[in-house]
């Protein structure tokens, strides 16, 4: 069971993650569960009902696009998700925002117990 402060972190975390997973490359809601999960080795095992509003917030702040794909044969059409270029500088940003949190984390740790 996870703690509260494991939710709390994950949940800041995510909309970052899943930026970086789109920049990767145009993919769809169900791709981008499984490849979290698989990355993360199940620590981020997202659920439907948390990664979509986080798609839609991105696209409605213009750092994704979307656009229906039609499968082949009998297959649904699947809701593509692809980064813009406004997404890609606000990646750039998150990810210095990560490391200058990550770093000034490290600074209440007692010393010699951080990683270099």
């Amino acid at each position: 069971m996870e703690s509260r402060l494991e939710r709390q972190l994950k949940k800041g975390v995510l909309e970052m993650l899943v930026l970086q997973l789109v920049c990767q490359g145009p993919t769809y809601g169900y791709e981008l569960l499984t490849r979290m999960d698989k990355t993360s080795h199940g620590f981020f095992k997202v659920k439907e009902g948390t990664l979509y509003p986080i798609l839609y917030r991105l696209e409605d702040d213009g750092l994704i696009a979307s656009r229906w794909q039609q499968a082949g044969g009998r297959a649904a059409p699947k809701k593509m998700y692809e980064v813009t270029d406004a997404g890609r500088a606000a990646l750039d940003g998150y990810r210095s925002l990560w490391k200058e949190f990550c770093a000034c984390v490290d600074q209440f740790a007692p010393k010699g117990e951080t990683e270099q």
